[in-house]
């Protein structure tokens, strides 16, 4: 029984520095949580079970026990009685210890093992981020520059817009002066059409006037 006592002693006093090693970031940490995965693979956690409810059925055995011995009465128990009394009452306080630190160490290690992950994906958040802002700002720097060759087009455009402005300007002033002097050509034009017309009406008039004065002659 005192074999029993001792061992579960050591039992508490394990799971007690397994919980202050989990509160220190530390290599040893590090280690006793690869070995702890290594234990909750393949048959790990069935044998834990297992050993966890051998404990739990014990105490509650034993905790039947102490409960049948306080039922006694108080003269039927002698002093070997009492101190089987107190080491079963020591037995099941540290059963029930062992446990509660045992679902302890699980919990911690599992807390531990999910922040771990956590911190795994912010990290990979993180990256994925830098690679995106690290892209968009290259996406950023490729559209100023196609904004600025699409300014350059713009502006070269306009002054060609404008050269051809003045062109055209040029060359409608040009038609302009074209048109009037072509105007003035019509004028001039009908002006001799009819002064031709005078010079004919007046060289017929004459001619008319020859030949009758030729006809009074020959008579």
């Amino acid at each position: 029984m005192l074999a029993q006592v001792q061992l579960l002693f050591m039992v508490v006093f394990l799971e007690m520095s397994l919980i202050l090693l989990f509160l220190f970031k530390t290599p040893l940490r590090k280690l006793i949580i690869m070995t702890l995965d290594r234990v909750k693979r393949g048959r790990g956690p069935l044998i834990v079970k297992s050993v966890a409810a051998t404990v739990l059925v014990i105490m509650i055995y034993t905790v039947y026990s102490i409960r049948e011995l306080q039922s006694r009465p108080t003269d039927a128990v002698n002093p070997t009685d009492q101190i089987l009394l107190a080491h079963q009452i020591l037995q099941a306080a540290l059963m029930g210890f062992c446990l509660f630190l045992g679902l302890m160490v699980d919990r911690l290690h599992h807390y531990i093992r999910e922040l771990r992950l956590l911190r795994k994906t912010m990290e990979a958040v993180k990256k994925q981020d830098r690679a995106s802002d690290n892209g968009k700002n290259g996406e950023a720097s490729n559209l100023k520059d196609e904004i600025s060759s699409l300014r350059n087009k713009v502006m070269q455009l306009e002054s060609e817009n404008e050269a051809k402005e003045k062109e055209v300007n040029s060359q409608k002033a040009n038609s302009d002066s074209l048109k009037g002097q072509s105007e003035k050509l019509l004028l001039k034009y009908d002006r001799l059409v009819e002064e031709n017309q005078n010079l004919r009406s007046q060289l017929q008039s004459v001619d008319q006037n020859v030949s009758h004065s030729d006809s009074k002659k020959n008579t």
